[in-house]
């Protein structure tokens, strides 16, 4: 029985989806103003993961991974480059796509985006309104109203009164509490902005996602995934917003990787410490990033350097050494070896198995993959191309 730790339950409980053998899973895509690094990189290989090893047990999986194209850093990089922030982000959604195929991701079964998503949010937002879960502001600011939902805060696990203590309201925003968010914000001089009940303006950034996962997916879903950056205040605004907005629970499951570090700290762009996914594999073939997110536990930080980077790539070798087919001239094993293969591969696919149902414990799949790779004997298995075994199907190391 495949169980999954859930982050908002905070606890590892048994995989039950809404729909028999049919996984409905959302996860949060990049802000697309510039080029995607190898934490972006992480996180999509985690999630490629578990969806190949969904789909091996069996379930159909529609997996949805948007592209957030309307965001306050790509209009500032716009304007940086003197650029139509539209077309700006339109670059880097096609270089991000290409990114993944790099990287032997599959393609997602859609990728919705905020611009092309426009009458979704402001019925979702009319919606919220509707039913007293949020305000518009006379600028033409429109927020939800934290104070509207009991539940608020149960994912991260914080207080609405300890949120408020040292939050204060900017001069220029007209909410009435430090934790209401935005859901619509008016337009400014120069920025890109749609028409809406309230005026001219754009989403803000939560809602987003709640309008592509429900115009995508339905009220509710199996799998919300991302990485622990995102649980407050993003993932924590998006239950609010949603449960508020359907009256049902949205998503039954909470998944979070872990971030990539790089000298102790989160890789992000804010912080300047990054490594592009193409400046990764001009180095490295794409097998060893997927492999160092093999070695590591997916909601653990996963370290990024030359030694965990060599230490992957080694075991990048030593699979592919292993399952390479045979030589022509190979004289054949006799029976007993071809029993004792047949038994070792056997043992290795329920340990698979078994590791990979304790909530995607990839690192538990070391020792006896290692083990099986290093006997000599397990070349006769390579009798067919590696990427017709099943196995390599479910993680998928080329």
């Amino acid at each position: 029985m495949l169980k999954i730790y859930n982050t908002l339950t905070r606890k590892t409980e048994e995989f039950q989806t809404l729909e028999p053998n049919l996984v409905k899973m959302y996860v949060c895509g990049v802000t697309v103003y510039n080029d995607a690094h190898v934490g972006h990189a992480m996180s999509a290989l985690v999630f490629d993961i578990i969806r190949r090893y969904l789909e091996y047990r069996g379930y159909t999986v529609k997996h949805v991974m948007n592209y957030t194209d309307v965001d306050d850093k790509i209009i500032n990089r716009a304007k940086q480059l003197n650029e139509d922030p539209l077309k700006l982000s339109a670059r880097y959604i096609a270089d991000y796509a290409a990114d993944l195929k790099s990287l032997n991701v599959l393609p997602a079964t859609s990728n919705p985006q905020v611009s092309k998503t426009m009458p979704h949010i402001i019925k979702f937002i009319e919606g919220l309104v509707q039913k007293g879960h949020a305000y518009a502001a006379a600028n033409g600011d429109v927020y939800f109203s934290v104070t509207s939902d009991d539940d608020y805060g149960r994912l991260s696990g914080r207080k609405l009164d300890d949120m408020q203590a040292g939050s204060r309201i900017e001069v220029e925003e007209a909410k009435t509490h430090p934790m209401d968010f935005a859901l619509w914000k008016a337009a400014k001089e120069g920025e890109i902005s749609w028409d809406s009940p309230w005026g001219k303006g754009r989403p803000g950034w939560h809602i987003e996602c709640s309008a592509m996962n429900l115009a995508e997916l339905g009220e509710q879903i199996d799998i919300h995934g991302g990485g622990n950056d995102l649980i407050f205040p993003h993932h924590e605004n998006e239950i609010a917003q949603s449960e508020c907005y359907t009256g049902k629970e949205f998503s039954r499951y909470w998944v979070h990787n872990g971030m990539l570090q790089l000298g102790g700290e989160k890789m992000s762009k804010s912080l300047g410490n990054i490594v592009s996914i193409k400046e990764f594999l001009s180095k490295r073939e794409a097998d060893v990033m997927r492999m160092l997110v093999l070695n590591g536990t997916y909601r653990s930080p996963l370290l990024f350097n030359d030694d965990t980077l060599d230490a992957a790539q080694k075991n990048v070798e030593r699979l592919k050494s292993a399952l390479r087919p045979a030589s022509a001239s190979a004289s054949g094993l006799n029976p007993e070896s071809i029993s004792a293969i047949a038994a070792a591969a056997e043992t290795a696919k329920a340990n698979f198995i078994e590791a990979m149902d304790s909530d995607f414990n990839t690192a538990g799949l070391s020792p006896p993959y290692s083990n099986l790779a290093r006997s000599s004997i397990t070349r006769v298995i390579a009798e067919q191309p590696m990427r017709n075994s099943n196995l390599y199907k479910a993680s998928s190391v080329n």
